[in-house]
């Protein structure tokens, strides 16, 4: 039997990581499908408590907390090379990193479009009927955020990703304004609150890969 290809898809779960970590071996793993040396790729993993900036002009006048609070609730503050806004990361969400080349389908609105369409489909098998809100990217159950995307792309290969929240502490988002949304725009929730009991987020990491896969070469194709 012939060895399994080095470029075939993979998923890994890198378990909980600090986020400046994750970015370093996000770069490696940019940098080697760039070259060719491994396939598209989906990451799984769950951060310390952390504020990350985004790209979008404005996006640090977000942050609520000062530095003395900061450091009582032990959350981190760190900029990031993704687009988007102010968002938090912390224990109780499901992180997808998809490492994965575009370059099929130059389309990146059609790939946010696509993870949305992921994230829908999975919440949706555990019990939600999460939608898109017209101008604003991510899921949501009516004016409620379940889960946050935001992207970068280097020579049309995808990284950063997308954050679910499974059953991450709710009261850290008040640190911030969350992706730029006030609260007369919205609030946040995660699928324990909306489902009224605990999710096992091994569970959600399975079905997530499993849609993510489902409709990746569809989404190639340009379906």
């Amino acid at each position: 039997m012939p060895p399994p290809s080095l470029t075939a898809p993979t998923t890994l779960d890198w378990g909980r990581t600090p986020y400046r970590e994750a970015q370093r071996l996000q770069d490696e793993l940019v940098a080697r499908r760039l070259a060719g040396e491994i396939g598209d790729t989906l990451v799984f993993t769950e951060h310390e408590p952390v504020f990350t900036v985004g790209l979008r002009g404005g996006a640090e006048d977000h942050l609520v907390w000062d530095a003395g609070r900061l450091a009582r609730e032990g959350v981190e503050v760190v900029r990031t090379n993704r687009g988007g806004d102010i968002t938090y990361h912390g224990p109780g969400q499901v992180v997808g990193y998809p490492i994965v080349s575009l370059a099929p389908r130059q389309d990146l609105h059609a790939y946010l479009r696509f993870l949305e369409q992921v994230l829908i489909n999975a919440v949706g098998s555990l019990g939600l009927a999460a939608a898109r809100r017209p101008g604003k990217t991510g899921i949501w159950l009516g004016p409620r955020k379940i889960a946050a995307i935001g992207v970068a792309v280097r020579r049309w290969t995808a990284y950063h990703g997308f954050a679910l929240n499974v059953d991450p502490d709710l009261a850290h988002f008040g640190g911030i304004v969350p992706c730029g949304i006030g609260a007369a725009d919205g609030t946040v929730t995660s699928m324990r609150a909306e489902l009224g009991r605990p999710v096992d987020p091994a569970e959600v990491r399975k079905v997530l890969a499993a849609e993510f896969w489902a409709e990746w070469e569809q989404f190639l194709r340009g379906g």
